[in-house]
């Protein structure tokens, strides 16, 4: 655990999520981060109550990189309500077949969640019951067969950059919910939590954090050379 946080301070804490760890518990029963973590701290400290631990945010389970968690009540009711207000900015990496596509571009989209199979259904027009999606990415890098895409969220919808990638008509890597042809080795997706900016709640001075892709991953490592 020691290896994955990122950062940490009295209020805040930050993981790098690795592949195919939840962050939050589900029906699966498997343990999640948030209960880790928690063991960790009460190890680590000594602590011998309760160790107080809030989510602030979510990400794929197959997807990996940057989740937030708070220390404080203060300081997770705080960064919960800069999440509303659009406060947090995310960025994403995502690994996309090698297509003509435009080197930058804007995608706006109407999502609705389909509760039944997990998946994000994808509209381009206003749509009852769908919520607006927005991103924009840019082609940061080209390899041989693929291309490394850096992605601005302005909204945080289920599955929201899976979903708009693959109506695109370029779905990420190992995301075979979403229309890729293979799945990955290590049954994760090409798509990383690469970057949180955000003003700190409590001491109020600029935070950026970046997490490095992981290292089990030849085309992740030669995205970062």
């Amino acid at each position: 655990m020691e290896e994955q946080i990122v950062f940490e301070d009295n209020h805040l804490l930050v993981i790098n999520k690795k592949v195919g760890q939840l962050v939050q518990g589900d029906k699966t029963g498997d343990e999640p981060l948030l209960d880790l973590i928690k063991n960790f701290i009460k190890k680590r400290d000594n602590k011998p109550g309760n160790v107080f631990l809030g989510l602030v945010h979510r990400i794929d389970r197959p997807t990996s990189g940057l989740v937030i968690y708070a220390k404080t009540s203060k300081a997770l009711s705080r960064l919960t309500q800069m999440v509303k207000n659009r406060e947090i900015e995310k960025t994403y990496w995502a690994v996309v077949a090698k297509e003509m596509i435009p080197q930058t571009q804007k995608l706006v989209h109407y999502l609705q969640k389909n509760e039944k199979n997990n998946k994000a259904i994808v509209f381009t027009k206003v749509t009852e019951g769908a919520k607006e999606a927005i991103l924009t990415y840019n082609v940061i890098k080209t390899l041989d067969n693929y291309l490394l895409l850096e992605i601005d969220l302005e909204t945080g919808r289920h599955h929201q950059i899976r979903a708009q990638l693959s109506k695109t008509g370029i779905p990420i890597k190992g995301d075979l919910k979403y229309g890729a042809p293979r799945s990955n080795p290590d049954g994760g997706i090409n798509l990383h939590a690469r970057k949180l900016q955000f003003i700190h709640p409590v001491t109020k001075e600029p935070v950026t954090i970046v997490a490095p892709v992981p290292q089990n991953d030849a085309i992740w490592r030669a995205c970062e050379e």
